[in-house]
């Protein structure tokens, strides 16, 4: 770790509020027991497995000392106070040893079980230990988890050992799914774990808290997240702009994305999961990669495991098949990966080496008669690797143990690795385990060895989000107007929605364009209004309560003169109330119908939709999220995201829509959000019209925080 890590890393591990929690000195297991295969006997391999140094006590009524380890009949009767109890019970015996160790004044423990009673009473066994945890001040892994290993600091606590094989290395994983957990820790060789946490329900300390003592483990290079749910948000937002001073990436797969999941997590762990689309709106403003399953996720975490980050550009790929490259070429559009467009020069050093009948192009078909074959493709690789447009560099073939073939293919690639600065990678083009001999030799030589064409072309899509996140400028949302907020704050604090014409005025204070209207209440002062407004006009009713105008007719549009205006009024006034509003007709045709719109998210705040508007809203879904307030380039970022963001180019003679005036527009809203986000619950502005000359907001919908 250079200086510049090391500041930000602030204090030492070993003052860290968890330091007793995940690496103690000495620890205590509750339930141990010299029965084979039992979670007693496992919770001593494990800890044994790990090669830990430090004191160690069992507690057992039953026995004066398991397999050498000196028992003792109950935490009071130990001759010190350990720094870690790991509660190895059944749920009939939690609460009791938990209450034991906040007697004995233990700080941290780790619980294995479910902690779920048949028959349990108000409230139930888990609220009650995370009470008496919290109360005393106590660090608590699980329960419902497969404990931790701290390979750093040789720490394992577990009730089923893992593989001997297990080593440390540059991944912290913190995971709320156990068997995600044993899968991603316990099935492949390639990995190497500095800290992998099994956070279970996170009763007490949960994954912000793991995050936060990751990040500062010197030989953490990547973090993963398997997450449910995010139970601090604001020590989570910490932890990623943490990750994001030292420059550590983060890998996350939320679950509970479906109503459906979302239901089951709530069943089997508590989880409350949240809103999927505030989810995405976090990692996006905090350069987190998101992944759609495990094998992305594994691949993403080896591909960032390697300290070499990626150059600009695109992929550059080698291959011993035509018909694999081929392959690679359509799931790389797919997935939104480009390939490094290589310059004249390095076509001339590939055109050089290759075989006669061969192109010299990228991705590139290296194989032909097999002569000299090491050498010819460690040299095209060097070649590609060299060309300026090139970010990453991947042989995509099979790993096999014991062929020559692929050994040769290996040392190819070494050589060209060890004469770059860029990352070198492999890719099975096959999506088998990655646990092959020659695979895992591979990958610890800083050449990871990535599983399948689909899930590696989205490891590295990732990596280029990240790259490119990097290199953006800082976020600069424009301030607020002065004093301006208080004053709305005052109006808003009577509750309840704003007329429509209020909410266009606070629209209009916050820079959004609207246009001009009028409030009257007879007859006579609505054609006076009309005329001075000038035709055509739209009506709507403003009487007060009615949020959805539309559906009870009170919306009138393309009122050509005072005629048809007075017979519009003539028929809205008796069924609606005399209170209306009127406005110039936006004209048709002129410009698309958008929406924005902003909710306080109760756990990250004010964000900010924009999507389609108009009628089109409840059908095409076509929406994107950020988290308010932003400036106009991630307006203009959420805009170009849109699928109908081609229609605002201009279509059919309809001029193109002012993109920049409209990005200004929608950056106003988010910090109109963001300033009142103690006083609002919800605000609509839909439609929204993108024209040539500018957007102008039609209609407004402002709800009060209740």
């Amino acid at each position: 770790m250079n200086l510049a890590a090391a500041d930000l890393a602030g204090p030492s591990l070993a003052d860290h509020r968890l330091a007793k929690h995940l690496a103690p000195r000495s620890i205590a297991l509750v339930g141990a027991s010299p029965k084979p295969d039992s979670v007693g006997n496992g919770m001593i391999r494990g800890l044994r497995g790990g090669g830990f140094t430090g004191r160690v006590y069992a507690i057992n009524p039953n026995y004066q000392e398991i397999d050498g380890i000196p028992c003792f009949p109950s935490l009071a009767e130990l001759p010190e106070r350990v720094d870690h109890a790991l509660l190895g019970v059944a749920n009939v015996r939690l609460e009791a040893a938990m209450a034991d160790a906040v007697a004995a004044g233990t700080p941290a423990a780790t619980i294995l079980a479910s902690g779920y009673l048949e028959g349990d009473g108000t409230p139930p066994l888990t609220k009650r230990i995370a009470a008496l945890a919290r109360g005393a001040g106590m660090a608590v892994c699980g329960g419902n988890g497969m404990g931790f290993y701290n390979n750093e600091a040789h720490v394992r606590l577990c009730g089923f050992p893992p593989p001997d094989w297990i080593t440390s290395g540059p991944i912290a994983l913190i995971s709320h799914s156990g068997s995600a957990f044993s899968a991603l820790v316990h099935n492949d060789r390639r990995f190497g774990y500095c800290l992998a946490v099994s956070a279970g329900q996170e009763l007490v300390t949960n994954a912000a808290d793991y995050l936060d003592y990751a990040l500062r483990m010197p030989s953490t290079r990547v973090v993963g997240l398997f997450l449910e749910a995010i139970r601090d948000p604001a020590g989570f937002l910490a932890g990623l702009e943490l990750a994001n001073q030292r420059d550590i990436p983060v890998i996350a797969i939320k679950v509970g994305r479906t109503p459906e999941s979302a239901k089951l997590a709530l069943s089997h762990s508590g989880a409350l999961v949240g809103d999927e689309a505030v989810h995405r709106a976090v990692f996006r403003r905090h350069g987190v990669i998101e992944v759609e399953d495990l094998d992305e996720f594994a691949n993403a975490l080896l591909l960032f495991s390697q300290p070499r980050r990626l150059a600009r550009g695109g992929l550059a790929t080698m291959h011993d098949s035509g018909g694999e490259r081929e392959l690679l070429v359509d799931l790389a559009a797919a997935k939104r990966v480009p390939f490094a467009e290589i310059a004249a020069s390095t076509r001339e050093k590939l055109a050089s080496r290759l075989d006669y009948g061969l192109e010299p192009i990228n991705p590139l078909d290296a194989w032909g008669t097999g002569h000299d074959y090491q050498g010819i493709f460690g040299d095209c690789m060097s070649a590609l690797l060299a060309d300026p447009d090139t970010a990453i560099g991947a042989l995509c073939v099979e790993t096999r143990t014991g062929k020559a073939l692929h050994e040769g293919y290996a040392e190819a690639m070494r050589q060209a690795h060890a004469g770059s600065e860029k990352p070198v990678i492999f890719i099975n083009n096959l999506a088998a385990p990655g646990d092959d001999d020659l695979a895992v030799a591979i990958t610890r030589t800083g050449l990871p060895v990535l599983i399948g064409l689909k899930p590696a072309l989205a490891a590295i899509r990732g990596a280029m989000d990240r790259r490119d996140f990097r290199l953006c400028p800082a976020m600069a949302p424009a301030a607020a107007p002065k004093d301006l907020g208080a004053r709305w704050r005052k109006r808003l604090a009577t509750g309840g929605a704003l007329e429509e014409a209020e909410g266009l005025r606070l629209f209009a204070d916050y820079r959004l364009p609207v246009l001009p209207h009028r409030i009257v209440e007879d007859g006579p002062s609505l054609l006076i209004a009309g005329r001075e407004l000038g035709f055509p006009l739209v009506l709507k009713t403003a009487m007060p309560g009615i949020l959805h105008k539309s559906d009870v007719g009170g919306v009138k549009l393309g009122l050509a003169d005072a005629p048809a205006l007075a017979a519009a009024y003539d028929d809205m006034a008796p069924r609606l109330g005399p209170r209306v509003l009127v406005t110039p007709m936006a004209p048709l045709g002129t410009g698309l119908e958008l929406a924005f719109g902003a909710k306080i998210d109760p756990s990250f705040g004010p964000v900010v939709m924009v999507g389609a508007g108009g009628v089109l809203i409840e059908f095409l879904k076509d929406q994107a999220v950020s988290l308010a307030p932003f400036d106009a380039a991630e307006a203009q970022r959420l805009i170009d995201s849109l699928a109908l963001r081609p229609l605002l180019d201009g279509k059919r003679g309809r001029p193109p829509a002012d993109l920049p005036l409209l990005a200004e527009a929608l950056a106003a809203f988010s910090v109109m959000a963001a300033d009142l986000a103690d006083a609002i619950s919800e605000i609509d502005a839909n439609p929204v019209l993108a024209t040539a000359d500018g957007p102008l907001a039609l209609d407004a919908l402002v709800l009060a925080r209740k």
